[in-house]
């Protein structure tokens, strides 16, 4: 089974809000999922909030973040380094 954190889309037209979800990578973009480990809104100016723990555990276990997840944890990588 190919596991994948990915983003699933929620809220209304134009006003996305996003849960960052753990899932088989056959199951649809907002359907089943294993595990939600974080929420994403794009409207908000901090509007990325993550279990980190969580998330280097499925990756360690071997699931393929998507390249939008990717460049998310790099922008909160760098955020939280700027800000220490």
């Amino acid at each position: 089974m190919a596991v994948h954190i990915r983003l699933a889309r929620h809220g209304s037209t134009k006003r996305p809000f996003y849960r960052v979800v753990v899932t088989d990578h056959r199951s649809s973009r907002d359907g089943r999922f294993i595990e939600k480990v974080g929420t994403f809104d794009p409207n908000a100016a901090n509007g990325l909030h993550l279990d980190m723990a969580r998330v280097q555990h499925w990756q360690s276990v071997g699931a393929q973040v998507s390249l939008t997840v990717s460049r998310l944890l790099k922008n909160a990588a760098k955020a939280s380094s700027a800000e220490s």
